[in-house]
């Protein structure tokens, strides 16, 4: 058993069963945001926000996480290939650092590689347009990693 899925099964240990996860697809400039459904079967797209300052990245996000009732942080760690960390990861361990100053929700990182590459392959098959693409890849990537979480857990 990976040490993503026990950090989440331990993260989801002390919740309302009716609290919700939320995936975020980190990007430098934009972060995807899905959320699962009550019964967290099902990862769905929510919304795309454009960084810009910590602190406004965060509020959002966190207002968001208000609103969906959410429980739980489910964020993707670009590892490398060859399953080490590099910048990327770095980068995302101190947003993560950084957050959970503001916040008493539970973080957790999900191995996403290979996420953002799928989905950009599945909106090429159904024919998306560039612009379409650029402007659902980013959320749809944290879906797809959201619901790699919720798999894991329901075969745990």
């Amino acid at each position: 058993m990976s040490t993503h899925l026990l950090a989440l099964q331990s993260a989801l240990e002390n919740l309302p069963q009716t609290s919700r996860l939320m995936g975020l697809d980190l990007g430098t400039k934009t972060i995807g945001i899905a959320t699962s459904d009550r019964s967290r079967q099902i990862a769905t797209p929510i919304t795309t926000i454009t960084r810009s300052k910590f602190t406004k990245d965060a509020t959002e996000l966190l207002a968001i996480a208000t609103k969906e009732n959410v429980g739980v942080l489910v964020l993707g760690l670009p590892i490398n290939m060859d399953g080490t960390e590099g910048p990327r990861a770095q980068a995302t361990r101190a947003f993560a650092r950084n957050l959970a100053k503001l916040t008493s929700l539970a973080i957790v990182f999900w191995d996403e590689r290979l996420s953002t590459a799928a989905v950009e392959r599945m909106l090429i098959e159904a024919d998306a347009s560039r612009a379409t693409r650029n402007k659902v890849v980013d959320k749809l990537a944290a879906a797809w990693i959201l619901q790699a979480a919720l798999d894991a857990l329901r075969q745990a």
